[in-house]
C-alpha cells in the first residue's frame, strides 16, 4: 500500500520537460520541513499498486509518469516501476536526494534543499541525476558543483508575498546571465492556472 495524495493528469509545469503530458502521482509526506514549500502533502488514500495502474491507466498516450510529493523516495519501489514501465510511459522522479533511489527510473530530477531552514534535516545522497533544479533564492550556486547533472536549472523561489516573488525571479535572471551554464526555470503551471 502507497500513501497517494493525488492522481492526476496535466502538463509538466517546470524544468526540462516542461509541457509534457504526464500523469503525476503525489505521494504524501516528507522527510525534510522546508520553510518555502508550497505542498499540501500531508493527506492521503492508502492506494494498492493495482488501484494506482488502474488511474495511470485512465490516460492511456500520456508519454509520462511523474513521481513527485512531498518525497516519493519514501515509497517508490521496484514493483511499482516495473508495472509503470509495462505501460510504456516513461518514469520520471523529483526528488531532495535524501534517499538512495531504486533502478529503473527514466528521468531524475534533483531538487537540494540543503542551505534552507528545514531542509538540512538529511545529507543529499544522491550526486548523479537527468535534471539539477535548485529552488533559488540568491544562494551560492557553488554549492550544487559536486551533483553530476545533464541540465541545470535554477528556479524562484515561490512566495506569498508579490513584491519577493518578483525580486526572487529578478535573482534568478542575474544568476544565470553570471552563469550561463544553468539555464531558469518557471513554474509555468502557475501562470496557466492548471496542476
Amino acid at each position: 500500500m502507497y500513501p497517494v495524495n493525488e492522481i492526476f493528469y496535466s502538463l509538466q509545469g517546470e524544468g526540462f520537460n516542461t509541457g509534457v503530458a504526464s500523469v503525476f502521482i503525489r505521494f504524501s509526506g516528507c522527510n525534510l520541513r522546508c520553510a518555502f514549500c508550497d505542498t499540501e502533502h500531508q493527506s492521503h488514500t492508502m492506494m494498492s499498486l493495482p488501484e494506482i495502474m488502474d488511474e495511470v491507466m485512465k490516460y492511456p498516450d500520456a508519454p509520462l509518469v511523474i513521481l513527485t510529493g512531498g518525497e516519493p523516495s519514501l515509497y517508490v519501489d521496484e514493483p511499482m516501476l516495473k508495472a509503470l514501465h509495462l505501460t510504456g510511459k516513461k518514469v520520471a522522479i523529483e526528488t531532495n536526494g535524501t534517499r538512495p533511489l531504486p533502478p529503473g527510473i527514466d528521468w531524475v530530477t534533483l531538487s537540494p534543499k540543503f542551505g534552507f531552514p528545514g531542509g538540512e534535516l538529511a545529507p543529499c545522497l544522491v550526486d548523479r541525476c537527468d535534471e539539477l533544479k535548485v529552488v533559488y533564492t540568491g544562494q551560492d550556486l557553488s554549492q550544487y558543483d559536486f551533483i553530476v547533472a545533464d541540465h541545470r536549472f535554477i528556479q524562484p523561489c515561490f512566495v506569498p508575498d508579490e513584491r519577493q516573488r518578483k525580486m526572487n525571479l529578478q535573482l534568478c535572471v542575474e544568476a544565470v546571465l553570471a552563469n550561463p551554464h544553468w539555464r531558469l526555470s518557471l513554474q509555468t503551471h502557475r501562470f496557466l492556472g492548471i496542476r
